[in-house]
């Protein structure tokens, strides 16, 4: 199995190693024998269905192929299908990053599925050109699978996560999304999937990062940032990329993942503050752990406006406007 380029990267390179999951054969030739089957060295995935022990099953595209096993037609769909369309932050994991999340199933109105208990089932309308096959899984369309995962997340908030990565990944386009969104007024969850798209942004780079610019927007009542711009000094040199920037305020917003824990990464991040304050640019950072605080990134989202010294157009000595060499 292969993991994503890098941890933040937001596509996935394509799955290897992944195990059908086999029927018992008496004869043991193209699956286990019955007895195999109820030994040690075979794994039941469903009704019927094994892989040997070892094949590890908290790969996400190995747990999303076993799950397939089960439909009759229908497709995988939401987190599971943006995932297999190489949406790499879908990973199957409730947010505290170990609970797996049961893989969504649509067989279709016509379709029947045996149910299991913590099933994820959908019977809703799926057209036969809104199924692909992607690694030898039925999967929704990058489309039909993006407006699943927003319309069925947990909260408005986790909808706007799943479609800015399914953007950052360049799997759908936001005006796409939003077309999809507008033509299926009348179906479940769309009211939450229309919210999301109205606060989706396809510059974000991570789940948290969206995490830290909703609280920045519907929390502290911020005016919406700008997304990972780059800036530059007046004499065209980058002084970095913000993760969040307010351009009439000045105002910085960093979310340091666990990656700027690391000494070089943690330097560049001194280096980089250090460049944006020289330039009357208020910085402030947040952690994972914070954002489960919301009055406490609030706090230092006020506080750094408090201190923001909202420099005029006319004196700032930073811009948005890339010189005549940048590309």
């Amino acid at each position: 199995m292969q993991l994503p380029r890098h941890r933040w990267d937001p596509v996935c390179r394509p799955p290897t190693g992944l195990v059908r999951p086999v029927p018992a054969d008496p004869s043991g030739r193209t699956g286990p024998t019955p007895g195999e089957a109820r030994g040690p060295h075979w794994r039941t995935t469903s009704r019927g269905l094994f892989v040997p022990a070892d094949v590890d099953a908290t790969v996400p595209e190995q747990r999303i192929l076993e799950q397939s096993m089960r439909l009759h037609g229908g497709a995988v769909t939401g987190w599971a299908a943006c995932r297999m369309h190489r949406a790499a932050f879908f990973d199957g994991l409730r947010r505290d990053g170990r609970t797996p999340l049961p893989v969504p199933l649509n067989c279709g109105p016509l379709h029947q599925i045996r149910r299991l208990p913590g099933d994820d089932l959908l019977r809703d309308i799926l057209l036969d050109d809104e199924i692909v096959l992607v690694d030898g899984v039925p999967c929704t369309t990058v489309l039909r699978a993006t407006f699943d995962a927003m319309r069925f997340a947990a909260s408005t908030r986790e909808a706007v996560v799943a479609l800015d990565m399914m953007l950052a990944a360049s799997c759908a386009s936001l005006a796409r999304v939003r077309e999809y969104v507008d033509a299926h007024p009348a179906w479940t969850g769309v009211p939450q999937a229309r919210e999301a798209v109205a606060l989706g942004d396809a510059l974000s780079r991570s789940p948290q990062e969206t995490r830290l610019r909703l609280v920045w927007q519907l929390d502290a009542r911020r005016p919406r940032p700008v997304v990972n711009p780059p800036l530059f000094d007046l004499d065209g040199r980058l002084l970095g990329y913000p993760d969040l920037l307010d351009p009439v305020a000045g105002v910085v917003g960093e979310y340091d993942g666990e990656d700027h824990r690391d000494a070089l990464r943690h330097s560049a991040d001194v280096d980089r503050e250090a460049r944006f304050r020289a330039h009357d640019l208020e910085v402030f950072r947040v952690t994972g752990p914070d954002l489960s605080q919301v009055l406490r990134v609030t706090g230092r989202i006020h506080a750094a406006y408090a201190r923001a010294r909202r420099v005029p157009p006319g004196r700032r000595t930073w811009t948005l406007v890339p010189p005549p060499h940048w590309r």
